[in-house]
């Protein structure tokens, strides 16, 4: 086992606090990659050999020091490659490290009875599709033709899933920087029901992070959606059961980008996936991710003239929020709620 995932118990106001967690981990190894809000995974090999421990020994390591300089506990999981690390931090709380075993039978074991939907990329859509089907499970997944999970969704992504349920993980961790990222979060005052709200919020963050990925000539390429719902405990030390307490999407945009029509058209796609229906939601978390210099980035040239326009409009409203402030220009759709606190851009 060399890799681990952490997942540091972060409350929300906390977020800044991810870089010097990151640091932390730096001190062990130098491949150590954020996962915001709150987590990172970290390939150990090195250090297993340099400090003479195994990985699940440095993470009470990691963990003790956590709490020491930060007053920050963190759960981990450990596995011989990222993806068993992140299925097994699922099992994982707050002093005790969950292992995979690293002997392939007891690698199938482990995974063999857990749902579909703890593999990391598969989401609501394939985990139903695959359900339907009567493969609600890592075991029954891994033991079903290749050809039948190609049919239900797809050559590739059929191969893939098989492998991964079969607990051949052929990942790595990518060494990556928190600050190659932009966060917006827009907490409402109570608990929000309205799908009509939630929209207006992902509006707002989006503007906000167009705005910002402008400003500093930068483009994302994915972007992701956290959604906090009723039941996340203040202290994030324990969860009242029911709902998750946070479910977070992400999306690979088909061109990199910093049009915040473009990151509207994607939250909200993020959005409809979820089908929250009647959630009550405490808080929603754009981030953009993968940021890169604006003039390294390609743009497909369209001959829509409502593009061009809305583009040439950004244009404008950029220079009047830089000159009179970050609500002298908003869409429409926030102008009937310009009394809430959120920033429309930054």
């Amino acid at each position: 086992m060399t890799i681990l995932c952490v997942r540091f118990e972060l409350p929300p106001e906390r977020e800044a606090a991810l870089p010097g967690l990151l640091g932390l981990l730096e001190d062990f190894t130098p491949v150590v990659q954020a996962l915001p809000p709150d987590g990172a995974l970290a390939d150990l090999r090195g250090a297993e050999r340099y400090f003479g421990r195994s990985a699940v020994e440095l993470a009470s390591v990691i963990r003790v020091r956590a709490l020491a300089r930060y007053g920050v506990d963190c759960a981990i999981g450990a596995g011989p490659g990222p993806m068993l690390a992140r299925v097994a931090l699922r099992d994982a709380r707050p002093g005790v490290t969950c292992a995979v075993p690293g002997e392939p039978e007891a690698v199938a074991e482990f995974l063999a009875g857990r749902p579909v939907s703890v593999l990391p990329g598969v989401g609501a859509a394939t985990a139903r599709t695959l359900c339907e089907y009567g493969l609600d499970t890592l075991g029954l997944v891994a033991n079903a033709p290749l050809s039948t999970l190609q049919r239900l969704i797809g050559a590739r992504a059929g191969r893939e899933l098989r492998e991964k349920a079969s607990g051949l993980d052929r990942g790595r961790v990518v060494p990556n920087a928190v600050s190659r990222s932009l966060v917006a979060e827009r907490p409402f005052e109570l608990d929000e029901l309205d799908p009509g709200r939630h929209r207006g919020a992902l509006l707002s963050a989006a503007e906000e992070i167009g705005a910002r990925l402008r400003a500093v000539e930068k483009v994302c390429r994915t972007l992701t959606l956290t959604v906090r719902y009723a039941d996340l405990p203040r202290s994030r030390t324990g969860s009242s059961g029911g709902t998750p307490t946070a479910t977070t999407r992400s999306r690979t945009l088909r061109e990199p980008t910093a049009h915040s029509a473009a990151l509207t058209k994607a939250a909200y796609g993020i959005y409809e996936t979820l089908g929250l229906q009647r959630a009550r939601v405490r808080a929603l978390v754009l981030r953009a991710e993968g940021l890169t210099p604006a003039d390294q980035a390609s743009h497909q040239l369209t001959f829509d003239p409502v593009d061009e326009k809305a583009r040439r409009i950004e244009e404008v409203a950029d220079r009047a929020r830089a000159k009179f402030g970050p609500r002298a220009v908003m869409p429409g759709t926030l102008a009937a709620v310009c009394a809430l606190s959120w920033p429309t851009a930054a």
